[in-house]
């Protein structure tokens, strides 16, 4: 079976915004188009290396907050984006729809959410599924039938993540991520952690603990065990999200050539028509 592609499209997105020259512009040269070039360039090429049967692109609504952030006021606390990701951030949906593939998008959702979704359902009906982010929460997802796609270089190298890697890297397995999150802390999502704990002690505890759950039982972080719990569950992805049906695709090769022509992209628009009559 070929595998579904599922990929984080904020991250990706992010990461091909501060990679590419801010000097890269749609033809009238007013309107930004990095972020675009690079994602499209990152999403092609993993089309064509990995032969996925379809692809599904999740999006975080910056719009709207989710649980994460009504449960700890201080979740991603600071985070800032430029206008001209933010605008491109807007368009790059309706890109991945002309291509024929697949999103997913909603309030109270983050992209991760329905990564998690998507992995839940492709490994339910028996098939394996490519995670593509930068973002290694997702590293809990990490199966015999699911990899992590992580970019390490720009947006031109990944490396694969399997149980084996998440255990070589973090000391834990896949499913105590969310603990191990909790309580090390994540500074990019502005989850303190417990006192005093960083990687090598998180690892530590749940090796002899197996779980936070049971860490908290045997009178470890007694003074944080609310707060612990709290990071945890903000820490661990809702695979309950809902999602767009996720049947075998084809790609539109042709009507995407001829949509980011209208953006005046025509580099782009050249290579996709080059897909559509090969």
């Amino acid at each position: 079976m070929k595998p579904l592609l599922v990929i984080d499209g904020d991250s990706l997105a992010h990461r091909a915004y501060h990679a590419l020259p801010k000097s890269i512009r749609r033809a009238d040269g007013r309107h930004p188009a990095g972020a675009i070039v690079g994602f499209a360039n990152m999403l092609l090429r993993l089309w064509e290396a990995e032969a996925p049967r379809a692809v599904l692109v999740g999006w975080d609504t910056l719009s709207a907050p989710t649980y994460r952030n009504e449960a700890f006021e201080g979740y991603q606390g600071g985070r800032e984006f430029d206008d001209d990701l933010l605008e491109q951030l807007d368009l790059l949906p309706e890109l991945v729809a002309a291509l024929g593939f697949a999103n997913a998008k909603g309030a109270g959702y983050e992209a991760d959410d329905f990564l998690a979704a998507a992995v839940a359902f492709e490994e339910a009906r028996g098939g394996e599924t490519l995670v593509a982010t930068s973002d290694r929460d997702a590293f809990q997802l990490a199966s015999p039938r699911t990899t992590i796609l992580q970019p390490v270089r720009g947006v031109s190298e990944l490396a694969r993540i399997g149980p084996a890697e998440v255990r070589e890297r973090y000391g834990v397995d896949p499913e105590q991520v969310p603990d191990f999150i909790a309580l090390r802390g994540d500074p990019s999502d502005r989850l303190p952690g417990a006192t005093g704990v960083g990687p090598k002690k998180a690892a530590d505890v749940l090796r002899e603990h197996r779980t936070l759950e049971d860490a908290l039982a045997a009178g470890r972080f007694s003074k944080e065990a609310e707060d612990l719990r709290l990071y945890r569950r903000i820490a661990a992805l809702d695979a309950s999200a809902p999602l767009p049906p996720l049947e075998d695709q084809n790609p539109t090769w042709a009507e995407a050539s001829a949509f980011v022509r209208g953006w005046g992209m025509g580099q782009l628009s050249e290579r996709l028509a080059g897909l559509a009559s090969s």
